[in-house]
């Protein structure tokens, strides 16, 4: 290569960069440091629930039981243990009165109440050795989080003949909460060395291996950023940090991975470093915007749903992956224009190659990231001339490696590989069709947790209480008379074990509805509908964990079908763009939902039916969070793309190129057969390392993500993507004339120019090659 017209071939912003790169670091280091300001507490500020519907009936119902009877529902309960005295204990009466009514003083509690005040059966454990002090905190969960932060020292342990412990829902979200802040900062400490550790073993520079964890830190901390100003407008889950560290690690290490891939071909092909750079941002660049753009729109899904759990991964996932493709297409090119050709130094493996054999040597089969090749000729092609020799022999080396057989052997024999990975994504897959959805509860935390171990101790020693009850809302002035006839006729329904109520005050009443079987199971949830259809002359509402749970599932199944077309529909659209073809963007689609199998199957065999819960060190409910999979598929989904752009876009450039379909299938899993399982297995670390959390619906969606990670890459883009695109041969490239000349104009490829994809039939014709505008990024 040279530098004649190489300056005009660089788009504007590339100019820019490579012009000034030390102006361009500076003013990162600026934004960067603003937003550590900016992000800082931003942990604090997060919400531990958002899986209800806000514009539900049960959370209508929900906040009018918190407004008229905020008795009705404590979500603070204090478990008080006399030792061996019993409850009813002159003494111990006196000190529980004693502490009741200093909890009912606390500012921002109300609605207390107590076994010593009220007498009730349901507030006495069976032994007579332990009682309940019920309050409610009012407000929302961080309100009511700092107001529990306040009073929690001055309750908690012993109190003269009393031993207080604290359990209830809010206590178990600040718990949760907790847990979740500890565990991120011990998943970033084990992910960040041993990532960085995993790319010095890729590229074999130590220089280049720092470059995608800067890029990776960068994004984080902008993302924070990002989270802490959006906590001033809305609620944002908890939960959502998982998600900024795993993605901006993990996507930082793919866009830098494609980047510098390039950059040092670019360079061991003879280029001058600012040309180079301009190529590579030309090419591996524009990847990395369609990438980003695919994955941010699978993220986007997650808008259209009403709770805020779901919407919250939308904010984090967006904003990480956009500052992840900034970052790779601002600050990498202008490091990379400063180091050069030192993007190789400290080369870790030639120094261990020395203390080895001696001479340095790339072994037969292997295909590290870091040995770039000297050309960019395909296998089996002679070089051109005035190329330099050693393109032919890295064609030849390419041909005798690892990926470079993979490659033979799956276009050799395309149909068994496709039917035999297809059938075997499917059958790992099956376990989904018994899945069975449900809220999460107390037993998300570890059993060493205090909230949990009181609700347990509830749960064992006290009788059968309300918490798992409907409670029906009835509005509007109404007789004595009327209120028998609703309590009749809503005793009379199948699985209603017993109705208590109307509690009144004003206007407004409750009934208490107590189901049989477990709180959310398939009879309660039948009993929410059934209570909603009882008739009344007043106005009811019906709310409860079942209740919940029904609005939940509803909220979902009515938006997954607007969630699911925001994805194929900019899917489609994007993967047409990057490759002018109307069959591979609806292969992708496909290919992609495939590789999600194994995830969802897994899921359910381990979460749902606990295998390997000792393991994992996890309590399975027989359910799975019903946000869960949704979340999981539009995130992994985004991922198995953001791999799927990485390969296309090689296959596209060498079609372009040659005008061989198979050369170009073949050449495009050698380039980036490596590259993405490389990228696949760190990010795999990173989303392990989540998975270590102790919180259960955390560790599921990292273990969960790390397996669909790893299938993607090692299964549908090393053996059935290539083997589908085999089988459909030139077809592949085929599109309508009006959408061929749509996509010459507007579309977007990577390579120094492009041509015809094929020709207006799919008879496999060889295109006719022409150059065109290719001004980059």
């Amino acid at each position: 290569m040279s530098d004649v017209n190489s300056e005009p071939r660089r788009g504007g912003w590339t100019r820019f960069v490579t012009a000034r790169p030390r102006l361009t670091l500076l003013l990162a280091l600026v934004v960067t440091a603003l937003a550590v300001v900016a992000g800082s507490g931003v942990g604090d500020r997060l919400a531990s629930g958002g899986w209800q519907d806000p514009n539900a009936e049960s959370s209508y119902a929900t906040k009018a039981l918190e407004r008229e009877f905020p008795a009705s529902q404590p979500n603070l309960l204090l478990l008080v243990d006399s030792g061996t005295r019993s409850v009813d204990d002159p003494a111990v009466s006196a000190e529980a009165r004693k502490l009741t009514d200093r909890l009912a003083a606390e500012r921002g509690i109300t609605g207390v109440g107590s076994y010593w005040q009220e007498g009730a059966p349901a507030l006495r454990a069976k032994d007579g050795r332990q009682a309940l002090v019920a309050a409610r905190i009012e407000d929302d969960e961080k309100t009511a989080a700092d107001v529990l932060d306040r009073i929690a020292p001055s309750y908690e342990g012993s109190r003269g003949l009393l031993t207080v412990s604290l359990g209830g829902p809010v206590a178990v979200q600040h718990e949760m909460q907790t847990l979740i802040q500890e565990d991120l900062l011990r998943a970033e400490l084990i992910a960040l060395p041993v990532t960085l550790v995993l790319l010095v073993m890729v590229f074999g520079s130590a220089v280049a291996a720092l470059l995608p964890l800067g890029l990776g830190i960068v994004a984080i901390l902008g993302t924070n950023a990002v989270l802490r100003g959006i906590t001033e407008l809305t609620d944002v889950s908890v939960f959502a940090q998982n998600l900024t560290t795993a993605l901006g690690l993990g996507l930082a290490v793919d866009y830098a991975l494609f980047v510098v891939r390039r950059f040092r071909e670019e360079l061991a092909a003879g280029a001058e470093v600012r040309e180079a750079v301009g190529t590579t941002m030309r090419t591996a660049g524009r990847t990395v915007l369609f990438s980003a753009l695919t994955v941010a729109a699978s993220l986007a899904a997650l808008l259209v749903f009403p709770q805020f759990f779901l919407r919250s991964f939308a904010y984090a996932g967006i904003a990480v992956v956009l500052l992840a493709a900034v970052a790779a297409l601002v600050l990498l090119p202008a490091t990379l224009m400063l180091l050069g050709h030192r993007v190789n130094a400290l080369d870790l493996r030639k120094l261990l190659r020395r203390r080895g054999r001696g001479p340095a040597t790339v072994p037969a089969g292997s295909d590290p990231v870091g040995a770039v090749p000297a050309g960019t000729a395909p296998a089996g092609t002679a070089p051109a001339a005035g190329e330099p020799v050693a393109a032919a022999q890295t064609a030849a080396a390419e041909e005798a490696s690892g990926w470079g057989r993979t490659a033979a052997l799956v276009m050799r024999r395309a149909p068994l590989f496709a039917v035999a990975t297809t059938a075997g994504l499917v059958l790992l897959g099956l376990p989904f069709l018994g899945v069975t959805f449900g809220s999460s509860d107390y037993r998300q935390l570890p059993t060493s947790a205090e909230t949990r171990v009181v609700q347990e101790e509830m749960g064992r020693g006290f009788p059968a209480g309300p918490s798992g009850a409907l409670y029906v809302v009835a509005e509007g002035a109404a007789t004595p008379a009327a209120y028998a006839d609703f309590r009749d006729r809503a005793a009379a329904l199948p699985g209603v074990l017993r109705v208590d109520g109307p509690v009144t005050s004003g206007t407004h009443a409750y009934f208490t509805v107590s189901s049989r079987g477990e709180a959310i199971g398939e009879t309660a949830q039948h009993l929410v509908t059934a209570l909603r259809a009882v008739p009344a002359p007043f106005d009811t509402s019906v709310t409860g964990p079942a209740a919940t749970l029904v609005d939940s599932k509803g909220a979902i199944a009515d938006q997954l079908p607007w969630a699911l077309a925001v994805i194929v529909v900019v899917t489609l659209v994007l993967v047409f763009l990057l490759t002018g073809s109307v069959l591979i963007p609806v292969q992708a689609v496909v290919l992609n939902a495939l590789s999600l199998t194994a995830m969802f199957g897994a899921v359910v065999w381990v979460f749902q039916d606990g295998h390997l819960s000792g393991l994992l060190g996890f309590t399975p409910t027989g359910d799975i969070d019903t946000t869960l999979p949704v979340l999981m598929f539009c995130i992994a989904f985004g991922l198995s793309m953001d791999y799927g752009v990485f390969l296309l876009s090689r296959i596209k450039e060498e079609y372009d190129r040659s005008g061989d379909h198979d050369r170009a299938v073949a050449f495009g899993l050698r380039r980036t057969g490596g590259l993405i399982t490389a990228a696949a297995v760190i990010l795999a670390v990173v989303m392990v390392a989540i998975g270590t959390s102790r919180v259960t619906n955390t560790k599921m969606l990292g273990l969960g993500i790390a397996l669909a990670v790893i299938m993607d890459a090692m299964v549908v883009r090393s053996l059935l993507v290539p083997a589908v695109m085999k089988l459909t041969g030139t077809a592949t490239w085929w599109a309508p004339g009006p959408l061929r000349r749509f996509h010459d104009r507007f579309g977007l490829s990577e390579g120094e120019g492009a041509g015809e994809p094929v020709a207006d039939t799919p008879d496999g014709g060889q295109p006719p090659v022409r150059e065109r505008d290719t001004a980059g990024v």
